[in-house]
């Protein structure tokens, strides 16, 4: 059985076409369809249901194409752990976050990350699916909400607890209060992300521990029109207090929400079973040093 000859099974199960499947890996069908061929006479055993001009996985082939899977990890682990060693500071870093979480964590971050390690190519994607990239392999690291029960093969390095605020206009009503209930947001105009964001699904809950509902005029999936209805007295938002510490508004101050106080827990992922580079180690450093000056800048700024 060649690594080869594994790659062409699993091309066709993507294709689930030998034509297209051998378009994709650039060889012509009969070579695609003979070296199928000598793998299922190795194993003793069709992969395939030749159904038509249609296929279909036998179970045999299902069980060879969640192994083959499993060997190509393993593959890409010696090739990058490999080159991990040839390159030294080199490599490439492929990051998910929550929608938003750029703001906080990765702008002011990615440019002194950068400037300290300029041969390191780092790649930063929002996503709600940031759990799940993580545990697929298409994300070499996370940044998300803690998960309640991660799969075995999932590393969790805690980061932070998160607390979300009132964020209003300082000429707001709110904003004489340092601190207010949260149940008193069902009085007021509120702006805020679609019920599909992190921030969104936080409030949600919340809202449902207390039975109330709040109104929400305004749904954006931006970040800056949210600051900017806010700005604009439009309505007020709920934002992690860490984030608006960290943009320096001057038209934004923000209250403190009580009984519940919003917040969630954010950490790193990784997948354990995966080869971590040196880009990976480094960044993790980083971001975790960087956190921690920002939270020192925001429990000075509040006493």
């Amino acid at each position: 059985m060649e690594l080869r000859q594994l790659q062409y099974f699993a091309a066709i199960c993507k294709e689930m076409h030998f034509s297209k499947a051998a378009e994709t890996l650039c060889t012509t069908q009969s070579n695609l369809s003979q070296q199928i061929k000598f793998l299922e006479n190795e194993l003793g055993i069709p992969l395939f249901d030749r159904i038509g001009r249609r296929i279909a996985l036998t179970e045999a082939g299902q069980i060879l194409l969640e192994q083959s899977k499993m060997i190509f990890e393993r593959v890409d682990y010696i090739q990058r752990a490999i080159a991990d060693l040839q390159k030294g500071n080199g490599g490439k870093l492929d990051i998910g976050i929550l929608p938003g979480d750029g703001d906080l964590l990765f702008d002011a971050l990615l440019i002194d990350f950068h400037r300290s390690y300029p041969n390191l190519s780092i790649k930063v994607t929002e996503s709600t699916d940031v759990y799940e990239q993580v545990l697929d392999g298409s994300r070499d690291l996370g940044v998300t909400t803690t998960p309640a029960k991660p799969d075995d093969r999932i590393a969790v390095i805690p980061l932070f607890h998160e607390e979300f605020v009132l964020a209003v206009r300082p000429d707001h009503p709110a904003a004489k209060a340092k601190a207010i209930p949260f149940e008193q947001l069902q009085n007021m105009k509120l702006v805020m992300f679609g019920p599909e964001h992190q921030i969104s699904k936080v409030i949600t809950a919340c809202c449902q521990q207390k039975g109330i509902t709040i109104q929400s005029p305004i749904v954006t999936s931006t970040l800056s029109t949210l600051l900017s209805l806010v700005e604009q007295g439009v309505g007020a938002c709920i934002l992690p207090r860490l984030l608006v510490d960290n943009l320096h508004r001057d038209q934004i101050t923000t209250v403190t929400l009580l009984n519940p106080t919003p917040s969630q827990d954010i950490c790193i992922l990784y997948h354990a079973d995966r080869f971590m580079g040196m880009a990976a180690k480094l960044f993790i450093e980083e971001l975790q040093s960087y956190i921690q000056r920002v939270m020192e800048h925001s429990n000075r700024s509040y006493g």
